[in-house]
């Protein structure tokens, strides 16, 4: 039998050194001592003995038996040789009763290379094995800027912790998501029982996963959007049945990972025109059943309040197509059944309007594939949800522009709310828009958000006499702390505040349902996540002055709104700083949308930073774990 047996590995090594000649690969094993850096670029450290994944072990230490071997570790050598009597032998040994030697191996940058122990590696990898113990020594490479290599120290740390050597990553920041999403702290250990648990979760899921064929992605990316989308926690229960319906129903997910650019960014409503044959034919529409998902209530939140005020409007303009309902009050712990109430109402959309509800708006549409479901989010990259934002920032950096005409001073607060996408564009734009106005202002940053601080004392020791709080406030508050407002006395005196029309927004989405240009967006996003990003040009986003704003400020007003409506400015355009050096350096370029959106710097004009998710309150933690922006290196 054995003989057969190397005759079919023989056969497997040069079906797969032709292949690697053919495409132009190195068609034997890659010998460790060529690729590594100079002398003194490296360390060495033990790790002892490993149970060594097959499929990471790349090739040999030294080139002395790399020859022997195709780059899939089966033989090249010829059934006459030595060799291939060695090969066998071990083979006969392992049928009868397993190989149990440990190899010795070098491991550099998640793949290991083979010291001693090469036949014993070949022959488990044909019969199949998923691991082969060895004693380990770890190359460790000097810290550089290199992608790979921070991603390299993260795996370095997470292994400390977890001892998990076969699961990479293709982004920086992905081992400590991991780490996050299996319940475990930061410096947490993992205990015997966890490494069980990950192990048979992992491994299930691979074989699964890599019956989709989806070569261009990792499973360990792959594994990580999946338990990202349905909990750690619940996936460990489900069977190896259930897990397969649900991998296949996230098809669309992991195939969307594989693209560059994975949203498609929507910054105007679409114009495209329905055919005239269909205009004059009955469309047969029933009246649509809309439902509205609520964070809070409107009794006390503003962006609630916002939202409110949309479903209104939507429900004026289309008085006998649209039915609405609306749920408030809703948490984490009761979306889902909140989302389940509009399914059974047999609701045909349902816009749910926090960040915070992106895994279960997800997690709904894949369950009902025949619901439109829209989430008020920004770069939200899943395939069977549409999101929606406004460009708000457009509006703040006319704010910015107001404050710094009217601030008495140099000094301007901020208050933001939660360090999420869209909000650091928000705070750039009003730095810049004050900067513009008066060159020495600064603008003093505040979160609303951080716990264990009151914002308003601190700002008082600012001695900033121009603010901007809330974009809104809700009419139950008699509050004038809204917008932009100067302190007279101690007491606010409003010039004016950011409009979100929510209700343009709704009107001009839900027409092109009634219409049947919905599907026209999916025709030009090519299979990319739709986000709607609208902004001034199309009314959802506006700057009301006050009566107490001066003349010659309201008409500065006027000409910014107008400008960057007809899209003859951007306020990120030409050379620009943050407070660590140039981000932009050339005065002729505006950034690209998408630069916008995934700010993680602030103006040099701002004094301030973005906290990190441990500085934030409880409740703040969940949309912010959804849509943070993280600067790189920070937790």
């Amino acid at each position: 039998m054995t003989l057969t047996d190397y005759a079919k590995a023989y056969g497997l090594g040069k079906k797969d050194y032709q292949y690697r000649m053919l495409h132009g690969m190195q068609p034997t094993l890659e010998v460790l001592d060529d690729i590594l850096p100079g002398r003194g670029a490296y360390s060495e450290v033990p790790l002892g003995l490993v149970q060594i994944p097959i499929d990471q072990i790349a090739g040999t230490k030294t080139g002395g038996r790399s020859s022997a071997f195709a780059g899939n570790f089966m033989p090249i050598l010829r059934e006459s040789t030595e060799f291939a009597q060695k090969w066998q032998q071990l083979s006969d040994s392992h049928v009868a009763e397993g190989i149990r030697e440990p190899i010795k191996a070098y491991e550099y940058m998640n793949k290991f290379y083979v010291l001693e122990g090469n036949k014993r590696v070949s022959v488990l990898k044909f019969y199949g094995a998923t691991a082969v113990p060895g004693t380990v020594t770890r190359i460790v490479p000097k810290r550089t800027q290199e992608k790979e290599n921070k991603i390299y120290y993260e795996f370095m740390e997470f292994y400390d912790l977890s001892k998990v050597n076969y699961i990479w990553f293709s982004e920086e920041g992905r081992f400590r998501k991991l780490q996050e999403l299996v319940g475990k702290e930061p410096k947490e250990e993992w205990t015997d029982e966890d490494k069980l648990t990950f192990s048979s979760i992992y491994r299930r899921f691979c074989a699964e996963y890599k019956k989709l064929d989806e070569e261009d992605v990792l499973p360990g990316d792959a594994f990580l959007a999946f338990i990202s989308l349905y909990g750690y926690a619940d996936i460990c229960d489900k069977t190896t049945k259930e897990l397969k319906a649900m991998i296949l129903d996230m098809r669309e997910e992991f195939s969307l990972m594989e693209k560059e650019e994975s949203v498609d960014l929507k910054l105007s409503p679409n114009e495209e025109k329905r055919p005239l044959l269909n205009l004059l034919l009955p469309t047969g529409m029933t009246r649509l059943k809309i439902a509205f998902v609520y964070a809070k209530t409107v009794g006390t939140s503003a962006w609630t309040y916002a939202h409110e005020l949309g479903r209104l409007h939507l429900e004026q303009a289309f008085p006998d197509k649209v039915t609405t309902i609306c749920y408030d009050g809703v948490t984490e712990e009761n979306i889902k059944e909140a989302i389940l109430k509009a399914v059974e109402e047999k609701c045909d959309i349902i816009f749910t309007t926090s960040p915070a509800f992106v895994q279960e708006s997800v997690k709904a549409a894949i369950a009902n594939p025949q619901l439109r479901i829209l989430n008020c989010s920004l770069n939200t990259s899943h395939r069977y949800i549409r999101t929606y934002y406004a460009r708000m920032h457009e509006a703040k950096f006319v704010m910015g522009a107001v404050a710094g005409a009217l601030a008495k001073g140099d000094k301007i607060a901020y208050i933001a709310d939660l360090p999420v996408y869209g909000s650091i564009a928000n705070i750039n734009a009003f730095a810049l828009g004050a900067k513009m106005i008066n060159p020495r202002a600064e603008v003093y940053l505040e979160w609303s958000s951080v716990k264990d601080q009151d914002v308003y004392e601190k700002i008082s020791r600012i001695d900033a006499d121009c603010i901007s709080g809330k974009d809104m406030v809700i009419p139950e508050e008699s509050s004038r702390y809204f917008g932009i407002y100067c302190l007279e006395d101690g007491m606010p005196r409003s010039l004016a505040m950011p409009l979100w029309h929510w209700g343009k927004f709704y009107e001009r989405l839900i027409r092109t349902v009634l219409d049947k240009t919905w599907k026209y967006d999916e025709k030009t996003s090519d299979n990319k996540a739709i986000n709607y990003w609208w902004g001034m040009s199309s009314d959802v986003v506006d700057v009301v002055c006050s009566q107490n704003l001066p003349i010659g400020t309201r008409r500065l007003v006027e000409l910014l709104k107008d400008t960057i409506s007809r899209g003859e400015f951007n306020p990120f355009s030409g050379i620009l700083y943050s407070q660590t050096g140039v981000v932009q350096g050339d005065p002729g370029v505006s950034l690209a949308p998408e630069q916008i959106v995934k700010m993680d710097w602030l103006a040099e004009n701002v004094i301030g930073s973005i906290p990190k998710g441990s500085e934030l309150e409880e409740g703040a933690r969940s949309a912010v774990a959804q849509q943070g922006v993280i600067r790189k290196g920070r937790s």
